[in-house]
């Protein structure tokens, strides 16, 4: 499915048949309990009236072991959708609290690569471009090799031939959201750049409700603007305290800058969800890795040149260089996981405390002050994380609109919807361990 389909093609709707009930012959006895007149009470799952033999020789693609996937996907997605559902439901699952804590860990990452930025700068060393390049470089290094080691030589250039130039757009759009937010700080205040960024959260909204037909409840809507609230909180306490940054070089220009570094930030979150859905996290990280490399190797070799010329050279700015570099390609790993988990628009609100995070690193490192509205800013924020899945099934987000009822489009990998529903399925008997490829 091209990306470009998006937006044009219609949901997937699978139509369920209702099952003829049959002899129990042949069927284990999971099955044939599943399938008795007293099992199949109003609201409960309903066995299948149909066996599919898996043998040891199936393997992914095939049509018969692929039916046989998405069979079982389905009977997952009824068993588990077909729980008594509260307004606290999510809330009470472990997945909201590997979400939440995600959220958190991805916000300590963009404090501490702030850190060591400041560190450089601190030093001399002024080269936003290049030493992000580093990164791109360490992805290709782990996630290139492993997927070259998966797939084969072969494969990947098909792939490449295929979708290289999607993934080339998603790299391009992640390479110039960080170029430009870095540079727009150069010319505009840090009040104002940290209020323009609040548009990537609009733009990821506004684009998965468009190409993704993603329908946000009631209670999103509220979480977002909770969350925004109180990063507003953070905002003003920075503004009263004086530490905005005071006027700009040329803040028309900066804040322009920041308007295209959050736009294509959103741009980049929401196509990236959509790759991770489909896809094997090694492939995607894999290509943007390499893409990035490129672009951002010529962005520096143009832009950095002077800079880098300039810049200070020892062991404490190496060892700052390593440290950004480790911190952000664990960044880079995490954030699919948490696009199939939840999504871009929780990511992004997620990112919102760190803020506060970079505070209490600040008074430790830096000799900040923190100001009495910073804790309040933060339980503000936390509230409108959790607010954000009040209401929800119990799937969450992890249930993608774009891939059909069953999740036929998608991949059954870490964190997917799929992959839950084939392990309730199994639970039942209803699956082989096999039906499936082994995803990432």
């Amino acid at each position: 499915m091209k990306l470009s389909d998006i937006a044009i093609s219609p949901f997937i709707h699978t139509l369920r048949g209702t099952f003829r009930q049959e002899s129990h012959r042949g069927y284990n006895q999971i099955q044939q309990f599943e399938m008795a007149e007293e099992y199949r009470k109003p609201g409960q799952f309903q066995g299948p009236t149909n066996t599919v033999e898996v043998t040891g020789e199936s393997h992914f693609g095939s049509v018969d072991n692929e039916h046989a996937t998405n069979e079982a996907v389905s009977h997952g997605l009824q068993q588990i959708e077909a729980k008594k559902v509260h307004w606290y439901s999510y809330l009470a699952t472990t997945d909201f609290w590997i979400v939440l804590l995600l959220g958190q860990l991805l916000a300590l990452c963009i404090t501490a690569t702030n850190t060591f930025s400041t560190f450089l700068v601190n030093y001399g060393t002024s080269i936003p471009a290049f030493q992000t390049v580093f990164m791109y470089i360490l992805l290709s290094l782990i996630y290139l090799t492993y997927t070259l080691w998966v797939y084969g030589p072969k494969k990947y250039g098909k792939i490449l031939l295929k979708d290289g130039w999607k993934y080339f757009i998603l790299s391009f759009l992640d390479v110039e959201g960080n170029y430009f937010t870095v540079l727009a700080y150069r010319y505009t205040n840090l009040l104002s750049a940290q209020l323009i960024n609040f548009w990537a959260i609009v733009v990821v909204v506004i684009i998965s409700f468009l190409l993704l037909r993603v329908r946000y409840k009631i209670f999103q809507i509220v979480g977002i603007l909770v969350c925004c609230g109180g990063m507003g909180i953070l905002l003003a306490s920075d503004h009263i305290q004086g530490t905005n940054g005071g006027a700009g070089e040329n803040m028309v220009k900066g804040d322009l800058f920041a308007l295209l570094g959050a736009t294509c930030y959103g741009l980049s979150n929401v196509f990236e969800e959509w790759y991770v859905s489909k896809r094997p996290m090694y492939e995607v990280l894999s290509f943007m890795g390499m893409f990035g490399m490129i672009i951002n190797g010529v962005q520096a070799a143009i832009f950095d040149r002077e800079s880098f010329q300039q810049a200070t050279w020892n062991g404490e700015v190496i060892g700052y260089l390593v440290g950004y570099t480790l911190v952000l390609a664990f960044f880079y790993s995490i954030v699919p996981f948490l696009f199939r988990i939840a999504s871009a628009a929780f990511y992004n609100v997620s990112l919102l405390t760190g803020n506060f995070w970079g505070t209490i690193i600040g008074i430790h490192v830096f000799g900040y002050t923190i100001h009495f509205m910073y804790p309040i800013a933060f339980v503000c924020i936390i509230v409108g994380l959790t607010v954000y899945f009040v209401a929800g099934s119990v799937l969450g987000e992890s249930k993608k609109p774009w891939l059909g009822d069953n999740q036929e489009e998608g991949i059954a990998g870490f964190g997917t919807a799929k992959l839950k529903a084939l392990n309730m399925a199994r639970k039942q008997g209803l699956a082989p361990t096999s039906s499936v490829e082994n995803a990432v």
